[in-house]
């Protein structure tokens, strides 16, 4: 397996300043955004522990309410299905639309489909499956994956669009109308919406006391995607269950606000039993889920309800895109839970971070999130998949940084040696840490001289 190599993959995005700008930019709007709606809500620290609670207590009692919801859905009509893993989330879909003769699926944002590869699984076998949501839509058709939990296509440009739109859809690449891009991935879609056998959605929230799911959305494409074919197909993690429908009201407060800024979605969709004529059927999917359920450090990642507030937030992800995480999911979240399906792959994620902790700061269940991102960093180590450069660097390091008196011969050095090279020496295509920084005039006395001089005598 392939390592991702984040710090090139972040040099690539980084090379286009229009681009890094823009990206920096609407994310930080989205961290504005969400400030002042949570702050517009004074007992917005009391909603973050009840909701935090609320996740804790069902994860410590996941078979339970798995098993409630369960048999609630199936006394509404709906069939539910169970899945270990995404080969066989993939299969039992593949199983339900063949059965129905199904040869398009449209279907709403799901990172879980994604997660599983669903797409690359169903097209070789002859169902087409469309994205409805416009972002995923881009992405499909960009052959990209999403780049942001919330908004999958936020690191492109107008421009770049209309000319993935010029390419598959037909239009016209001189136009950036964004009103026009809009209506005409609308236009292109409807037809397919209509004439689909089945439709998918995700789910944001599993209800265990009514057996019903909740899908929030602000375009409208998951009603649709539900509504419009006859047999709808609703692919759920399995930590997306919740104990209570009254419990409900505190994430749906929490999550658009946290995600957008907005007060709630455009659309708050609820799905509990199969219209007249119709079929529906839950599948839920383990996935790894359980595993890191029996992680002491990592399980409380399951609490995560994708509003994507860590990520509008990181300074690295901002700065880097969700495409250089090179996995389904992307800045802190993504360097946390994306290791526990594959540590060798991801290995250098949990090193994309400041460790300011402003991710955790933000998340609406309270996840700690720079915590395990630490955490991360030392099993990284512990297994020895840090590189090579990094190793012997951090062995210096700390053989320096042990001995008080190499330390501060290394540091007298370090300062005359700086002083003196030629820039050349520093800034140069081999250093990659002064291509966007500069060093900084060393003051003219450390500060344990400063304490010698004017402390200690006394």
């Amino acid at each position: 397996m392939k390592r991702v190599d984040h710090v090139k993959a972040s040099r690539e995005f980084i090379a286009d300043e229009k681009h890094i700008e823009f990206h920096d930019k609407r994310l930080w709007a989205l961290r504005t955004l969400r400030d002042e709606a949570a702050h517009g809500i004074e007992e917005w620290e009391q909603l973050r522990s009840l909701a935090s609670g609320i996740k804790e207590h069902t994860l410590t009692h996941l078979a339970d309410y798995l098993e409630e919801f369960e048999h609630n859905a199936t006394k509404n009509g709906v069939i539910v299905h169970w899945a270990k893993d995404a080969e066989e989330h993939n299969r039992i879909v593949h199983e339900i639309l063949d059965s129905h003769g199904a040869k398009t699926l449209v279907k709403s944002k799901s990172m879980l489909t994604e997660e599983c590869g669903m797409r690359e699984y169903l097209e070789p076998r002859g169902i087409a499956v469309v994205e409805t949501d416009l972002g995923e839509r881009i992405q499909q058709l960009d052959h990209q994956r999403p780049a942001h939990i919330v908004v999958p296509a936020v690191h492109k440009l107008a421009s770049d669009v209309s000319r993935v739109f010029a390419k598959t859809l037909g239009t016209d690449p001189d136009n950036n109308d964004v009103h026009y891009l809009a209506q005409a991935q609308r236009d292109a879609t409807r037809p397919l919406i209509l004439n689909a056998e089945a439709g998918m959605t995700g789910c944001n929230f599993a209800v265990a006391e009514t057996g019903g799911i909740t899908v929030c959305t602000n375009e409208g494409n998951a009603d649709l995607s539900a509504n419009v074919p006859p047999l709808h197909i609703a692919s759920i993690g399995i930590e997306k269950v919740i104990p209570k429908l009254e419990h409900l009201g505190v994430f749906v407060r929490m999550l658009s606000r946290s995600a957008l800024g907005s007060p709630i979605t455009q659309y708050t969709s609820h799905f509990r039993a199969p219209r007249k004529g119709g079929e529906m059927h839950f599948v839920l999917v383990d996935n790894g889920r359980s595993a890191r359920l029996a992680m002491d450090d990592f399980w409380y990642s399951l609490k995560c309800i994708r509003c994507g507030a860590c990520m509008n937030t990181c300074p690295v992800y901002r700065r880097s895109s969700g495409l250089s995480y090179g996995g389904v999911y992307s800045g802190p979240i993504g360097a946390i839970i994306n290791p526990t399906f594959d540590l060798k792959k991801y290995s250098a994620l949990p090193f994309a971070s400041t460790m300011n902790g402003s991710c955790t700061n933000v998340c609406p269940v309270k996840i700690n999130i720079h915590e395990q991102i630490y955490k991360w960093r030392q099993i990284v180590a512990e297994k020895h998949e840090l590189p090579f450069v990094k190793t012997q660097a951090m062995k210096v390091a700390g053989k320096v940084l042990s001995e008080p008196k190499l330390y501060r011969a290394a540091i007298k050095a370090a300062d005359t040696a700086v002083a003196k090279l030629p820039r050349a020496f520093i800034y140069n295509p081999f250093n990659a840490w002064g291509k966007q920084r500069e060093v900084p005039d060393a003051p003219e006395q450390t500060f344990r001289d400063w304490y010698l001089k004017n402390r200690k005598a006394k």
